[in-house]
């Protein structure tokens, strides 16, 4: 059985948009270096509302935002320059580092006609790489490992697991997949990260005689090895590494250290944090601050 089991919960990211927030977890705020995991969709609305789920600019510091899509289209924009258009089984890996701003839009209704599926991760960086320069990277289907068995379809988004390695650059020693399984299909967990969890994206699987349903994150002890036995065609996304220690998150920054955060803060009131140029009519102003770091919950943390 799980060592823990992690109900999603709704979260608010735009106006429009709701998501399912996964991680960070009052009793389990990490899964190795994974500090945050958001599902957002399946949406599905008439194509002149889609600019309601935009996500305006919005800084980020301490860590990698992944995004990766099921269906749909989203444009990235970021204070480097980039514009990236990013596509199902693609992977956006931007690092955050010292600080960068970010937008996304859905400006294509007519990619969106199948709706929008994408799940968001944030992998915080060691310290040491904490203060990297900010950097992005798109990967394409073709560049990450896929595996296929009897009933098993696998893509290694990043790390590496089972004897693969995907060529997605991180700073730390994770692994992170995306299994469909066909009704019937078993499937098992890495072995060798300390680290590990499954989040049921669609379907119902079983493990240990308890069936379990989609927006469910199981989290697995590293003396465990569970079977994943799917009673329906189900989509999982399995994750975890090596912990990186504690990790301090307010709104969309992450850190190991307090005072960082609150300079992060001061940052983007005072305008030091550049906005994509390409993208920089409007953003996200900080949120009131009521919360202490170490006390209440923060604001809520954007894509």
């Amino acid at each position: 059985m799980p060592d823990l089991i992690i109900d999603a919960r709704s979260a608010s990211i735009a106006p429009g948009m709701n998501v399912m927030r996964i991680l960070p977890f009052r009793l389990k705020r990490m899964v190795g270096p994974f500090i945050f995991m958001d599902h957002a969709g399946p949406v599905s609305k008439p194509p002149a509302d889609y600019a309601e789920i935009d996500v305006l600019p919005h800084p980020h510091i301490g860590l990698s935002t992944v995004s990766y899509l099921f269906n749909g289209e989203v444009t990235h924009r970021d204070s480097l320059g980039v514009k990236q258009i990013i596509r199902p089984g693609e992977v956006n890996w931007m690092t955050a580092g010292s600080g960068i701003s970010h937008s996304e839009r859905f400006e294509d209704p007519s990619a969106l006609k199948n709706g929008l599926e994408m799940i968001q991760t944030w992998v915080a960086l060691p310290e040491k790489d904490e203060e990297t320069a900010p950097s992005f990277t798109n990967y394409k289907p073709e560049q990450l490992p896929v595996f296929t068995d009897k009933g098993v379809w696998m893509r290694l988004i990043a790390g590496q697991a089972f004897g693969e390695r995907s060529n997605v650059k991180t700073h730390s020693d994770l692994f992170y997949l995306h299994v469909n399984l066909e009704p019937g299909a078993v499937f098992g967990l890495p072995q060798e990260h300390e680290e590990r969890a499954i989040y049921v994206a669609n379907g119902v699987v079983e493990v240990g005689g308890t069936t379990f349903p989609k927006n469910k994150m199981l989290v697995f002890k590293k003396s465990d090895n569970p079977l994943i036995v799917a009673k329906e065609a189900s989509t999982l996304l399995i994750l975890g590494g090596e912990p990186l220690g504690e990790r301090f998150i307010w709104w969309n920054f992450v850190s190991s250290r307090k005072e960082r955060i609150e300079q992060a803060k001061e940052d983007w009131k005072q305008g030091r944090i550049m906005l994509p140029p390409n993208d920089d009519a409007e953003f996200i102003p900080l949120p009131e601050d009521k919360y202490k770091i170490a006390g209440s919950p923060p604001p809520e943390p954007l894509s």
